[in-house]
């Protein structure tokens, strides 16, 4: 890890948040797969237009690692602090968790900020897996066999789909949180310790989301901050991944707990030693590897 982010000191690049939105996004897209593993070939790589509820067509990816079914279906939301990330920056990690786990993943685009403020990103998430949910055999997926996943502000939407889930009464059999956000403000032990990075620091974290919500209470609700739902009873079991040297790892734990304290089956793995955005990095950290396998094993247990 250390040597990682001292290549990525020595490379001089401007910080994500000294640049424009479209800037930072085509920053983040040319080192996306830099430190990933080769891109595993599938059988079978789609396209999709999902419908969001105001009209809009999202764009997603499917990948299946067989051309039979039905398969169980991830529902999968990128990180990138609501204002960048993509299908394509996420699209290495997509498809080991398909190869690995044997399900179907269904990458979704959801809109990005400061174009779309808090919360299209929830609304886009739950408008994908509401319309999964209902024409998942025309895929050929398993709507019995539905989980959400996604990782950082991705890891938010997966959670934020859970509890919606929970509350339309459609069962899902876990959520995949990969270092995700959950707390209001960032005033965590962790954010105050890795306030200067590596990788993702504070002022990185209040650029994102000074792009994203339109109001401090945007902050409070729920959706942008799951550690403020009222109740959490009854959502799906979930598998949380945290990176150790991360400054999201405490609301990463304090998510978890409050998952364990309403009765939910929660998987906890912390992985030492390494920053945010760990597990797009298999090329150069064992541990990213590790963390892939142990995702889709999570997801074989609960789908099989």
């Amino acid at each position: 890890m250390r040597s990682v982010i001292d290549r990525m000191e020595r490379a001089g690049r401007a910080p994500l948040h000294s640049l424009p939105p479209a800037a930072a996004r085509k920053a983040y897209a040319l080192g996306a797969d830099v430190l990933e593993i080769p891109r595993p070939a599938l059988p079978r790589v789609e396209d999709l237009t999902l419908p969001a509820r105001d009209g809009h067509g999202l764009p997603a990816r499917l990948y299946a690692p067989q051309t039979g079914g039905p398969l169980p279906l991830l529902l999968y939301t990128h990180g990138g602090g609501f204002t960048i990330g993509s299908i394509e920056t996420h699209d290495t990690l997509c498809r080991e968790l398909a190869r690995q786990a044997g399900c179907m993943v269904v990458s979704l685009d959801y809109r990005l900020a400061p174009e779309h403020k808090f919360p299209t990103a929830a609304n886009d998430a739950w408008d994908a897996l509401a319309w999964l949910a209902g024409n998942a055999a025309t895929l050929g997926a398993d709507p019995a066999r539905l989980a959400v996943g996604g990782d950082s502000a991705g890891g938010t939407l997966a959670a934020v789909n859970a509890i919606l889930a929970r509350d339309a009464g459609l069962p899902l059999a876990l959520q995949l949180l990969i270092y995700p956000g959950t707390t209001a403000h960032q005033d965590t032990p962790s954010h105050r310790r890795f306030a200067d990075g590596p990788v993702l620091g504070e002022a990185s974290i209040s650029w994102f989301f000074a792009q994203y919500v339109r109001s401090r209470a945007d902050r409070d609700d729920w959706r942008f901050a799951p550690l403020n739902a009222d109740d959490v009873e009854g959502v799906a079991p979930a598998w949380v991944g945290l990176a150790e040297c991360d400054p999201l790892v405490d609301e990463g734990s304090a998510y978890a707990d409050k998952l364990r304290a309403a009765g939910v089956p929660v998987d906890l793995e912390i992985y030492r030693g390494v920053t945010h955005e760990f597990i797009k990095m298999g090329r150069a950290i064992p541990e990213a590897r590790t963390a892939q396998a142990d995702a889709a094993r999570a997801l074989r247990t609960a789908f099989f």
